[in-house]
């Protein structure tokens, strides 16, 4: 069912700003073009006109060609007005126009005249037009007119020339680059602009050259750059020399002297820039931060707004920082009924195996006396990993007091930076002092703001879970005042997450939710908090008082709300025995909905509890169908369905397919030629699967394997451009796995015969040849398919190396009658090697909600152990290398892995061989030698699917 994100009563006033070009119409607008052919030039009249179609054309009005056509040979006209002002919108309008290389020539003789024109603003515009509108022949042509512009004593044709050559590089680098030594002299000119473009053409030239930028940027450290543009370039290309440079981690920084020798240029922009930078740093150390932090407090109290929003924006930005680099102090493990080993990677000193037998809340006690100027940061939210590290916040916290003073400044985006800054900053014992300043401050800013307020008081709670109680009335208090869907969303959200990760603040964060969905204007709202009462509900101690509140939508909503409000009421009978009665009485209330949905589910979900609402305990399947996750994509459920003919047999969900679909891989073929054969299957993916059972399924040989599990995507087997194209598609089922052999013969002069693979297993002990199925014969761009089936051991994770070799008979072809010759010639053709992996046997299966199908499959189905990745670059390569071996669906976006994390948590969710599902959580940590450790966790109701995942890891 549709849920708008909209009001419900949606009365908004449009209010319409008036505009000088309210009302103009793209043909009055052409008509007037006209005026452009007048004996008597009218330059202010012309100039109008060209403004409402330059107006016209950035609106996203589009000409047609014959338009285009005749208002820029009507434009071309204006050439013989010596005004300069007409002049100029004449430039503006042909650039926008981008006239077809047939008409180009048209202007080109005018435009190249006012480029060697002693006006000086006739040549920079000319230049800017013609690099704008020509291509790459007619700039060989003026090549030397812009490199004598490019040293030109005038800056305004100077930069013309610079940035001409900074949109050339796009389209004519080969040319661009050959202007190197022109650029190189205007780097050392004294204007400002000039300077300023032409070290930013030059480092584009160079830029692929990491060891040319470095040379660069040290030879104008020097002192040689003037303008302060061209210096906050400079600083941009410094700090990206320190990121490339191998010395980050150990050693002496490169160029960072020359960042704080910025910090004292007379330049605001400048000074901003650096401090900019070195706060950026990666693993910037307290030393080398304080200077920066020191220049940002200067100018929270400078009278200049940009300076003051600047600076509380750097400082917001580095208080929410948790980059674990050379701030990392230390790194402690906690594993439940285990030793708390403490390593110390940098500083004070190391302790290794020292075994602390000591409760969660006393090591956080001991943690917080030990290292008490340290940030705390909870890497997990089940208390397996604690890393702390001393951090920005800390280096921050200097400047509260002169950002105190910002919340009441005029300027709204500043006030909001501060407050959102203080609030990440802030202690425990300054949290009621803040929600007192933010009350006031809330009214008078903008939704927008508002929402960042939000997300900065949920870090804030979370920080320090004992202040929950003010923080929530706080959340609850503006979640009743007026606001848009973005706000109020971003309320919800953060009250949802709080609930969720603070259990003492479950009970009142409920119901300030059932208190603001009784007068709440969103659908989509409406039915999330429903969905999120009916799991969170029934846990609670008094379940009971939640029914009115959801009840009260079934009267006083749409049918949206309606129908989840129904879903709850059901979830709150199934999971909750003593409140079954009742729901009963509610749901067959519901049956005479004027809503087909509403009446649809009431019947299920009468039908599913059954009982006859007596007080009897709901069956695990019930509680499975209402809670658990639909482990099928839709699109396969939908596709499914849709293929189904109604019969005597009842639609069996089981025979749905579970494998994410993906569009396969295009089969490898000769240019120019389409897609053929199974090696580039069906049109759309729903259909893929369903094609490769059909095809095996008509194979007299493989026709007793049983039901298809899954068959992977293509695997090529031969470069691109041979003489014969070969990608293989392994099919696997219980006892067996099938290779189709995708061929195609890209050699017109040829036919292939008796075409097979001999396949080699001798690398692959657990598997036995059982059957194959040559190609009897193999045309000119036809696709053919061969097959080859191998035995295997049933439940075990069989993993091998196979060698390939294609065998034929080739014949001649004749190209003026296209027969073939009558004998043929045997030749083999060897191909790639095949490698059958643990990851063929895992099918991806997505879940939408991990955590309660986490929880759903309960502790008695897990199997926890810890393994060494040993060195890695950074934690995504090792996260990608994980989760390539095991084959599983990344959920919730967790293989996405934020630069320079320390730590990092990824979901896993896959079926695997024998539609038994998995689901699969990686806590990786990373240490300052770069070696990976992973702690992995798998939920399986199969115990030998459990040990056989963790089996492929520690092999892997």
């Amino acid at each position: 069912m549709a849920q708008p994100l909209v009001k419900k009563d949606d009365d908004h006033d449009d209010e319409a700003e008036y505009s000088p070009f309210l009302g103009i119409e793209k043909g009055a607008v052409l008509q007037e073009a006209r005026v452009f052919n007048d004996p008597q030039l009218d330059p202010r009249r012309c100039s109008q006109v060209i403004t409402k179609l330059l107006y016209l054309l950035n609106q996203g009005d589009s000409f047609t060609k014959t338009e285009a056509t005749e208002v820029f040979f009507s434009v071309t006209k204006l050439f013989q007005s010596k005004d300069f002002g007409l002049r100029r919108m004449v430039y503006l309008i042909i650039k926008e126009l981008s006239p077809s290389a047939d008409e180009v020539i048209i202007v080109t003789s005018s435009l190249m005249k006012d480029m060697n024109s002693k006006t000086d603003m006739y040549r920079a515009n000319a230049i800017r037009v013609l690099c704008r509108i020509t291509d790459g022949t007619l700039l060989t042509q003026i090549e030397r007119y812009l490199k004598q512009a490019i040293v030109d004593k005038n800056p305004v044709v100077a930069s013309a020339a610079l940035v001409s050559g900074i949109h050339l590089l796009q389209t004519n680098p080969v040319i661009v680059k050959r202007w190197s030594n022109e650029v190189q002299e205007a780097v050392q000119s004294r204007a400002a602009l000039v300077q300023f473009h032409a070290l930013a053409l030059l480092q584009q030239i160079r830029q692929n050259d990491r060891l040319a930028v470095s040379k660069l940027v040290t030879s104008l450290t020097r002192g040689t750059v003037r303008s302060p543009l061209a210096q906050c370039l400079l600083i941009r290309y410094a700090t990206q020399v320190i990121r490339e440079s191998a010395n980050t981690q150990t050693g002496d920084r490169p160029f960072y002297d020359f960042l704080e020798s910025c910090l004292r240029h007379k330049a605001e922009m400048v000074i901003f820039e650096a401090a900019r930078a070195i706060t950026e740093l990666s693993g910037v150390t307290n030393r080398e931060l304080t200077p920066a932090i020191t220049v940002l407090q200067l100018f929270l109290s400078s009278s200049k707004p940009v300076l003051r929003f600047a600076a509380v924006r750097t400082l917001n930005k580095n208080a929410g920082e948790s980059d674990f680099g050379d701030g990392v102090v230390g790194t402690f493990v906690l594993c439940p009924s285990e030793s708390a080993r403490v390593l110390f990677t940098r500083g004070v000193c190391e302790i290794l195996n020292c075994s602390i037998f000591i409760d969660v809340d006393y090591l956080k006690r001991f943690i917080i006396i030990l290292f008490g100027n340290f940030h705390i940061i909870y890497a997990d939210h089940d208390l397996n990993i604690l890393q702390v590290a001393m951090t920005h916040p800390m280096a921050v916290t200097n400047c509260n007091i002169d950002m105190e003073s910002l919340i009441s400044d005029q300027n709204r985006s500043i006030a909001t930076l501060a407050i959102t800054t203080l609030l990440k900053t802030g202690n425990e014992s300054s949290v009621d002092r803040l929600m007192k300043q933010i009350t006031n401050f809330m009214s008078d800013i903008a939704d927008e703001f508002k929402i960042v307020v939000v997300e900065a008081i949920r870090s804030l709670c979370l920080k320090f879970p004992l202040k929950y109680r003010s923080l929530m009335n706080f959340l609850s208090n503006i979640l009743r005042e007026e606001g848009g869907f973005e706000y109020k969303k971003a309320i919800v959200d953060s009250i949802v997450i709080l609930i969720r990760d603070i259990p003492e603040a479950k009970e009142s964060g409920l119901l300030h939710l059932c208190e603001f969905i009784e007068d709440c204007e969103f659908t989509y709202l409406s039915t999330q908090i429903l969905h999120f009462l009916g799991i969170e509900g029934p846990k609670t101690t008094d379940p009971s008082k939640y029914i009115r509140y959801i009840y009260n939508r079934v009267h006083l909503e749409n049918a949206t709300v309606r129908a989840a409000a129904v879903s709850t009421l059901a979830k709150f009978g199934a999971m909750v025995d003593a409140l079954k009665p009742r729901i009963f009485v509610l749901l067959r209330r519901c049956i005479f909905d004027s809503d087909d949905e509403v009446r649809d589910r009431t019947t299920l979900y009468l039908s599913t509890l059954g009982g006859d609402g007596e007080v009897v305990e709901t069956d695990r399947d019930t509680k499975t169908f209402l809670f658990g996750d639909l482990d099928i994509p839709l699109v396969n459920l939908e596709t499914s369905l849709t293929n189904y003919e109604p019969s005597e047999e009842p639609f069996d969900i089981d025979s749905v397919p579970k494998e994410v679909k993906s569009q396969p891989l295009a089969e490898k073929k000769a240019p120019g030629k389409k897609p053929t054969g199974l090696g580039a299957p069906p049109a759309g993916p729903p259909s893929t699967a369903d094609a490769y059972e059909r095809l095996l399924s008509s194979i007299p040989e493989f026709s007793d394997f049983g039901k298809l599990f899954k068959s992977s995507a293509p695997v090529e087997l031969t470069e691109a451009e041979t003489e014969y194209a070969v990608n293989v598609v392994k099919h696997i089922f219980d006892r067996h796995v099938v290779f189709q052999y995708n061929c195609t013969n890209t050699i017109p002069e040829q036919l292939l015969e008796n075409v097979s693979v001999i396949v080699d297993s001798s690398e692959a002990d657990n598997f036995a040849e059982v059957a194959s199925k040559p190609l009897r014969s193999l045309p000119y761009d036809t696709p053919g398919q061969n097959f080859v089936a191998f035995e295997k051991p049933e439940g075990i994770t069989a993993v091998g190396k196979f060698s390939n070799t294609l065998r034929f008979i080739v014949k001649e072809v004749d190209p003026t009658t296209g027969e073939a010759e009558d004998d043929g010639v045997e030749d083999e053709y060897q191909l790639e090697d095949l490698e059958v992996v643990a990851a063929d046997y895992m099918m991806k299966v997505g879940v939408s909600n991990f955590r309660n199908a986490w929880e759903s499959m309960g502790d008695d189905f897990e199997h926890v152990d810890e393994y060494g990745l040993g060195p890695r670059e950074n934690l995504a390569e090792a996260v990608i290398a994980v989760i390539n071996l095991l084959g599983m669906q990344p959920c919730e976006g967790t293989e996405v892995v934020a630069t320079n994390s320390r730590s990092h948590t990824c979901l896993l969710s896959g079926v695997f061989l024998g539609n038994v599902r998995v689901l699969v959580r990686l806590q990786f940590g990373i240490h300052g030698s770069r070696d990976v450790a992973m702690k992995l966790a798998v939920r399986s109701e199969d115990e030998a699917v459990r040990d056989t995942i963790h089996e492929i890891v520690s092999s892997g």
